[in-house]
């Protein structure tokens, strides 16, 4: 019992090890001639460990089905989840979380293979292997893609036993049936078999076998290639800092474009993370920033809310720098604070400025619709345009150009001055510029400016000061 409940951590899910250990216990020569009392003590202990294991079991297995129950309610319990028609994403990756857990208190086997083939396959089109293992290690090298055109009816029991099938062949399979199309996905050794056997289903189509192995050796190569160039440079820029006096002050910023990393490097900037949808850096990355600013004190501008906690993170970790973070939640509200620094302040001055200059700043997005959604009091359907302000959802259009023009109409009062364009990679330096035009025809009053940003997903990035 003991042994069970001391390594309950870590144990739980090797029940076998536990019986192990009992019987290595009733059969060693202490309890080789014991007694019928010790033996039924022996016995019950046995059962007591398996009976406390099943109890955690249906416990686990209680306390997920309420959860499930809880996240089926969270658009009751937020207004906006409701509007979105979606549940907590949060409370939905930690179900997920632990229901790995409850598999393997269980001993479920889970083919994880599954799933990163359907990650890899939509995200990177590649054949689903990793570079986290050896090219020696791949058990199964050819990655085997085709379509069968059924001449018949594929039935269930024809998907059951064709799986079967391709369970004997190899791993990381997939057979999905719609109508008399049928989508086959195997990593195999022998692909001849399994065109074979689906030829008996009916022709055919798109078929496509990759040689994993090869695939994953120039993969590691090019990788290797591009970690030695990336070590090469930041070698040499920390021996060009380590060479260099230590300055006053120095700036960290988050960028979401080229354009905009130029313009952040225009005005001063030391270092420019890459950050921006699905790619905000972490407070791993913040912190070898922090290390290459050759700098008694750094500012550090996240241009987004969700990284604001990460450079705090970073701060309370560096000891060696004073660290200040902005918490500048879009780059125009960055860039705003970065022209406000006063070269010849004190930390405190600069600081304050910096931060004041955030509050004046009016930021806007524009960007388009995944899908079907109402939010903000706004039914969106996917494709529309969205103009996405400081407090939500501004506008939505089926033009860029009507979306940008009704943000401003909204952002504009009587103490604007400047407004700021920063044009993404799906926008035309042309389109920007005839943009530009119709804002300065609209407000005469105000300096209107235009930059190519390179965001991806956002036509435009603006700002009213």
């Amino acid at each position: 019992m003991s042994y069970y409940f001391d390594y309950g951590a870590t144990s739980l899910k090797k029940p076998k090890e536990v019986a192990d250990k009992v019987y290595e216990v009733l059969a060693s020569a202490k309890y080789a001639n014991a007694s019928r009392g010790s033996y039924y003590e022996a016995n019950n202990a046995f059962r007591e460990v398996f009976m406390a294991r099943n109890d955690i079991a249906k416990f686990f297995g209680e306390v997920l089905s309420h959860m499930e129950k809880v996240l089926a309610s969270t658009p009751e319990l937020l207004p906006v989840l409701k509007e979105a028609g979606v549940v907590d994403s949060g409370g939905a990756g930690l179900i997920e979380v632990l229901k790995g857990a409850y598999d393997v208190l269980l001993g479920k086997v889970v083919p994880l293979a599954d799933g990163n083939i359907t990650t890899a396959s939509v995200s990177s089109g590649k054949s689903g292997i990793t570079d986290d293992i050896e090219t020696a290690d791949i058990k199964f090298g050819y990655c085997t893609e085709f379509i069968i055109m059924s001449e018949k009816e594929f039935t269930a029991k024809d998907e059951a036993d064709f799986k079967h099938y391709l369970e004997g062949l190899g791993d990381c399979i997939v057979v999905v049936a719609d109508d008399e199309i049928v989508k086959v996905h195997v990593h195999t050794n022998d692909p001849g078999l399994a065109i074979q056997k689906a030829l008996t289903y009916g022709q055919l189509t798109s078929m496509k076998i990759d040689n994993m192995r090869e695939e994953h050796h120039e993969r590691v190569i090019e990788n290797a290639t591009q970690i030695a160039n990336r070590e090469k440079e930041a070698e040499k820029e920390a021996k060009k800092a380590a060479n260099e006096p230590k300055k006053k002050d120095g700036f960290i910023a988050v960028s979401a474009g080229s354009g905009l990393s130029e313009i952040f490097k225009g005005l001063g900037v030391d270092f420019v993370l890459e950050g921006g949808q699905t790619m905000n850096p972490s407070t791993d990355d913040i912190l070898n920033a922090i290390d290459k600013v050759n700098a008694e004190n750094i500012f550090i501008l996240p241009n987004n809310k969700n990284i604001i906690l990460a450079a705090n993170q970073a701060k309370e970790l560096t000891e060696d720098k004073n660290i200040i973070v902005i918490p500048s939640k879009t780059v125009p509200q960055g860039i705003s604070a970065v022209i406000n620094y006063v070269n010849d302040g004190d930390v405190e001055e600069n600081t304050e400025k910096m931060t004041d200059a955030l509050q004046y700043t009016k930021s806007g997005e524009v960007t388009y619709a995944v899908r079907d959604t109402a939010i903000d009091g706004k039914s969106i359907s996917q494709g529309n345009i969205m103009g996405i302000g400081d407090e939500g959802i501004i506008s939505v259009c089926d033009s860029v150009d009507r979306a940008v023009l009704e943000m401003l109409d909204h952002l504009v009062d009587g103490d604007s001055s400047i407004i700021s364009l920063y044009y993404g990679n799906d926008v035309s330096e042309s389109a920007a510029n005839a943009l530009s035009e119709k804002v300065a025809d609209i407000y005469k009053g105000l300096d209107v400016e235009v930059h190519f940003g390179g965001q991806p997903v956002y036509y435009y990035l603006l700002s009213v000061e």
